[in-house]
């Protein structure tokens, strides 16, 4: 019996085919925490879960190792990779610096419509505190971003920035979820962020404002790290 391998480059699935909806239930389960870093992933398993043959699950698991959600390990087989605290630090330092700079860039273009959009999701996320969910948390907050940041003129800055997000994703790494506290001063900032950009503020205030409030979460998680 041929031994089954993942190590082929990953075919993109057309949209709503079993392949990509398999795709996407493996991912959600790992990002959510329902697939643990390390946990076998065993395609029969998978499949009867979802109704599905095996085939799209493996072409799903492909594209996940791709990625970096899973690995695979002979006589093991693949498995769900573990939590680099050292690739997160370094993700977040770099994010903090291109996300800011994609916001001041991103500001001028910003009109009222995507402030009430923007303000919207964070009344959201303020609401989200009082039943704390860090997941629904964390795509709000993506959500929250991505409107003050996706009008940014400069692509390849914009690009860096989505690099960013999909390896935060990658790590599974919901700061909220380590350090809740911190969401309620997450939201705050954000409606600090907001009135600089509504009130037409300089770049490099918005730019800094941005930055810090990127960076301040990373300190909480590593002052929170070392207490563990």
């Amino acid at each position: 019996m041929t031994e089954t391998t993942f190590t082929d480059l990953p075919v993109a699935a057309p949209a709503g085919s079993k392949s990509e909806q398999a795709y996407r239930a493996v991912k959600a389960r790992i990002v959510e925490g329902t697939y643990t870093p390390g946990y076998r992933l065993v395609l029969g398993s998978i499949a009867k879960d979802l109704g599905f043959s095996v085939v799209p699950v493996r072409e799903a698991i492909r594209r996940l190792e791709a990625e970096g959600l899973v690995t695979f390990e002979r006589n093991v087989g693949a498995t769900v990779a573990g939590i680099d605290p050292t690739e997160y630090l370094y993700t977040m330092q770099t994010l903090s610096i291109v996300e800011g700079a994609a916001t001041a860039l991103s500001a001028p273009l910003v009109d009222s419509v995507a402030i009430a959009r923007a303000r919207a999701v964070n009344e959201d996320m303020r609401e989200c505190l009082d039943h704390f969910d860090p997941v629904r948390f964390t795509q709000l907050n993506q959500d929250f971003h991505s409107i003050l940041f996706e009008h940014c003129p400069n692509p390849h800055i914009l690009d860096l920035v989505h690099r960013g997000w999909n390896r935060l994703a990658s790590l599974r790494s919901s700061t909220f979820r380590f350090v809740p506290g911190r969401a309620r001063n997450s939201v705050d900032e954000h409606e600090a962020l907001l009135k600089l950009i509504e009130s037409g503020a300089d770049a490099e205030d918005i730019e800094k404002a941005a930055r810090l409030h990127r960076s301040a979460t990373l300190d909480a998680y590593l002052a929170q790290a070392k207490t563990i």
